[in-house]
């Protein structure tokens, strides 16, 4: 019976073991191809763009790192197990306890002296991975040829070597500390160490590991301590209010960390001794002197030098480092060239006084991008599917042989309103792509108050469509679809919608892509790795998806940018612009440090939020290094990504160049027509305006005291947020000609809103002008110029103008005029001028429906200059009578004959007494009387709203109430 039993028992067994092997096997294999598939998908993405190499560089030096790490932390552990092992004292008298934990440990001796280190080789491996851009970067750094001013030493160390020998040493430390815990752990479990009727007894092959490698570690503590020296001058000193070491630092804290550094080395040969004479005295004795040492070297005397010295004396005894941080902060930010000019502004306003400012003010920017968004969607979004950026972009082109400034933005798809169309063939194979750009005038309206388009419509029709290679499709944009399958062979109807057709119809002309824009899908295999990819087995079943079939993802510019040149952080406000008939999204990418000496950190989030961007995130965000080294293009047909190296000398971009070989094109590649769209970015002109609001001083006094320093105003229509910089063609006092440039103003600071003073302290402009010349930056470009304005004579701030603007009697009168009805008032960007001898403040107004439809018209403008003000139908007007009848000059709507405002607006145009008033059949007489009403009853609420007499408010609102009811009824909704 057993002989017969046994087998029928063993079968099902083995049974059950080979389908549990096999199941394994099948898992491990369906991970491993859904792994590959990832893996391969972003290699065919990489390799149909070009920048394969990108890629593989990643891969390769994640590898490499990996290994590195895994073997650093494995062999290291394995050695110290084997040894503690092995080593061991073969007759040592254990006691029951150790006994019964050999029992335990024994049977899985084997599996642990292999499990452990490759367990703790794996997390290192990964670590290391994570470290593989700072290895690469130290790998490949160069020299600066700049040195810092406490060691003298080549900031590219700072930025290129510290970082990595940090990581080294921490990832040294920690093999050591798991090598000396794994062997102190197998020497007591064999009795190498054992404890005792209050004894420690170790055996001498223990004690000599154990002292080598407390000695090792100890040597690494060492040169940890020697690098925190160099440290410092990349962290808070001067009690924080400088970054890099103030006197405290200079001389009490690097000397210490010297002398620690030295003591932590003593100490390591005292184990080394000990690991031949067999001493534990002396190393516990100098372990404790390092322990006594860091805390009297390292927070008592620091403490005494800042109480008794430092402090007291701050101002004499900080100067020296406050200047080194002064120089190095400017030179870090690209601010150390700052052009500045002392301007005494004049804030009375005389007739003609404009009139040396004519190129300026003809292009003074009354259509704000960031309210006409939906004028533009309502008059050329055609089709729900369409939409346009928000905010719309700021651009220039040359229009019978005159640069203008425009506003422009692309037609994208908005698959989200496809609706009962929300099918995969339609997002997939038919909606494909967006169509066309539009471009107005920035200084023009027309006139019922809408932008004055130079390139619109569907097909295109503008100064840009005439050109015969014109590309109107996008089908890389900023919304468009996760992904689209584009592409057939020659002769095949087409499937994409180009654009829609004239009518109520639906249907429209179809096309085919014709570039290369994506991964081929045309074989099975590439079809199933992207049904794996986008989980869409349509990929895979479709009869649409054919033998030239491309699949286009990843395309918003911003992300192929990232992926072709993952080292640079991007601009928050990439830009279509039409280069040589292409639209082309410009991207600016920077190249970040948070290790250059003596600069100050800021947080880059904080520093570029304003109301257009308020919750920006980086992956680095404490930075104090900035440079703008490269300008990307995109082609908005078939996705092209070029990079071209804007700034050769940044030596964070030639590290990076070592890095990824032959990924960048230099600028002499660059077409004239692309140098003449390129502008300074956003973002780092934010940053700088963020620095110079401390950083515009020369004098270490005046930096410590603080009693210049600026802040940037708050939008004045978004509190809590601070108002944008701005684009715009114009000259600045010193300046030859007017330029296209950025600009920006400051205030005083104050640390709570409600107690500041605005009033105008300093005005910065960039030169955005990068030139017409092929393959030459500009002269000029990226010019900082700062305007310090004379304390003498106070010049109204944004906010005190918006205040002015937003209280004065006769501006309110007519702006409650204007919301009568279903009607907003809408104040536009508030722009701040430097011209006729002072600074001159421009708002549009726009007006637009409460509910439903919105569509912003432009309906007046105010200015302001000094303590003057006027609020006309045009920024012609205004300035004429803001400058006693005649500023001399003529705005982009000078030759405006503004409509009478349509419905909601109660303004009717003048009309000679005794006749009807245009649309309504009511005498114009009556009409005006119930005006007349309306208006004096608005004056006396706000009188008696400041006067305080609540009675009075109550009967004026009764009255106003009375007279817009008759309004209404005189001029009734169509």
């Amino acid at each position: 019976m057993t002989t017969t039993s046994a087998p029928n028992q063993a079968t099902p067994s083995r049974s059950r073991r080979v389908i549990a092997i096999t199941l394994a096997i099948i898992a491990a294999l369906v991970v491993a191809f859904f792994v590959f598939a990832n893996l391969y998908a972003d290699f065919l993405w990489y390799d149909q763009l070009g920048f394969e190499s990108v890629l593989l560089t990643q891969w390769t030096a994640r590898v490499v790192m990996f290994v590195v790490g895994f073997l650093g932390m494995a062999v290291p552990v394995w050695l110290s197990i084997q040894l503690a092992y092995r080593l061991r004292p073969v007759y040592a008298r254990l006691s029951s306890q150790l006994d019964r934990y050999q029992e335990v440990v024994e049977p899985l001796r084997r599996l642990a002296m292999w499990g452990i280190p490759i367990f703790f080789g794996f997390f290192a491996g990964f670590a290391a991975s994570a470290q593989w851009e700072t290895t690469w970067l130290w790998l490949n750094g160069v020299q600066t040829a700049v040195t810092d001013p406490q060691f003298h030493l080549d900031t590219g160390f700072y930025m290129f070597a510290m970082p990595f020998y940090s990581a080294l040493v921490g990832f040294l430390s920690a093999v050591l500390l798991i090598c000396l815990l794994v062997t102190a752990l197998v020497a007591y479990l064999y009795g190498s160490v054992r404890i005792g009727n209050r004894e420690l007894r170790i055996s001498k092959a223990a004690r000599v590991q154990l002292a080598i490698i407390a000695g090792v570690y100890l040597l690494v503590q060492g040169a940890s301590i020697w690098l925190d020296r160099y440290q410092t001058l990349v962290e808070p000193g001067a009690q924080g209010r400088i970054t890099g070491p103030g006197y405290t630092e200079a001389n009490a804290v690097i000397q210490g960390q010297t002398i620690l550094a030295i003591i932590a080395v003593f100490v390591a040969l005292l184990f080394f001794v000990t690991a031949i004479i067999g001493r534990w005295r002396l190393p516990l004795i100098g372990t404790g002197l390092l322990i006594v040492s860091a805390i009297v070297l390292g927070i008592g005397y620091p403490w005494v030098v800042t109480t008794f010295q430092a402090v007291p004396n701050q101002k004499a005894y900080e100067s020296p480092y406050y200047e080194r941080n002064l120089k190095m902060t400017k030179e870090a930010y690209g601010i150390d060239t700052v052009d500045k000019t002392e301007f005494s502004a004049e804030t009375t306003a005389e007739a003609g006084q404009l009139r040396a400012d004519a190129d300026t003010t003809a292009q003074i920017r009354i259509m704000d991008p960031a309210i006409i968004g939906p004028t533009v969607r309502q008059l050329e979004q055609y089709r729900q599917y369409y939409q346009f950026g928000d905010p719309l972009d700021v651009d220039r082109y040359e229009i019978d042989g005159e640069m203008q400034d425009t506003i422009v933005s692309v037609r994208d798809l908005n698959m989200s309103q496809l609706g009962a169309g929300s099918t995969w063939v339609n997002e997939t194979l038919v909606y494909t792509h967006g169509y066309g750009m539009i471009a107005a005038a920035g200084n023009e309206r027309t006139a019922d108050g809408n932008p004055v388009f130079l390139e619109r419509g569907i097909p295109a029709t503008g100064f840009l469509s005439d050109n015969e290679d014109f590309q109107p499709r996008v089908y890389f944009g900023e919304s468009s679809p996760t992904y689209s399958i584009v592409g057939a062979p020659e002769g095949t109807d087409p499937i994409e919608l180009d654009y829609p057709s004239g009518g109520d119809s639906a249907t429209g002309p179809r096309t085919t892509f014709s570039g290369d824009g994506g991964p081929s899908v045309g074989n099975i295999f590439n079809r199933i790795i992207y049904a794996l990819k986008f989980q869409s087995e349509q990929i895979l079943f479709s009869d649409d998806v054919n033998d030239d079939s491309q699949i286009l993802y990843d395309r918003n510019p911003v992300d192929r940018v990232q992926k072709a040149a993952p080292y640079l952080e991007l601009d928050s406000d990439p830009y279509p612009t039409v280069v040589d008939g292409r639209i082309k999204w410009v991207v600016d990418g920077y190249t970040l440090s948070a290790n250059y000496p003596y600069s100050t950190t800021v947080p880059l989030s904080q520093a570029i939020a304003d109301s257009n961007n308020q919750q920006p995130r980086f992956a680095l965000d404490d930075i104090n290094y900035i440079r703008n080294s490269v300008k990307a293009t995109v082609d908005a047909y078939d996705g092209s990504v070029t990079l071209y190296a804007w700034d050769p000398e940044d030596p964070m971009l030639q590290a990076w160049q070592n890095v990824y070989p032959s990924t960048l094109k230099p600028i002499s590649d660059m077409s004239a027509d692309l140098i003449s769209h390129v502008r300074y970015p956003t973002d780092l002109f934010k940053v700088q305006r963020a620095m110079l609001q401390i950083y515009h001083v020369d004098d270490p006094g005046s930096f410590y005291e603080r009693d210049n320093a600026w802040a940037t105003p708050e939008d004045p229509q978004n509190s809590n947020t601070l108002q944008p910089p701005y684009y715009l063609t114009m000259q600045m006092p010193g300046q030859d000609a007017a330029s296209f440039s950025m600009f920006t103003s400051f205030i005083p600071s104050s640390t709570t809103g409600t107690t500041s003073r605005n009033v105008l302290m300093g005005y910065l402009s960039a030169d955005s002008n990068a030139g017409r010349e092929a393959g030459v930056k500009g002269e000029d470009y990226g010019k900082l110029r700062l305007l310090e304005i004379s304390a003498d004579t106070p010049v109204p701030g944004p906010g005190q103008v918006q205040n002015r603007f937003d209280s004065d009697p006769t501006v309110s009168q007519q702006i409650n005029v204007l919301t009568i009805g279903q009607s907003e008032v809408l104040n536009g960007n508030l722009l701040t001028l430097p011209v006729g001898g002072g600074l001159l403040y421009v708002q549009p107004v726009f007006v637009q429906s409460a509910e439903g439809t919105q569509l912003p018209q432009l309906r007046k403008v105010l200015v302001a200059f000094g303590d003057d003000i006027a609020f006309e139908d045009t920024l012609n007007e205004a300035l004429d009578v803001l400058f006693g009848g005649d500023s001399g000059v003529d705005t982009g709507d000078g030759t405006v004959v503004p409509e009478e405002p349509g419905e909601g607006t109660p303004t009717p145009e003048p009309t000679e007494p005794g006749t009807e008033t245009p649309g309504t059949g009511v005498p114009s007489a009556e009409f005006e009387a119930a005006l007349a009403d309306a208006q004096q009853a608005m004056l006396d609420r706000d009188a008696a709203l400041k006067a305080g007499d609540l009675t009075a408010f109550a009967e004026a609102d009764e009255r106003l109430t009375a007279a817009v009811n008759r309004l209404l009824t005189l001029s009734p909704m169509d």
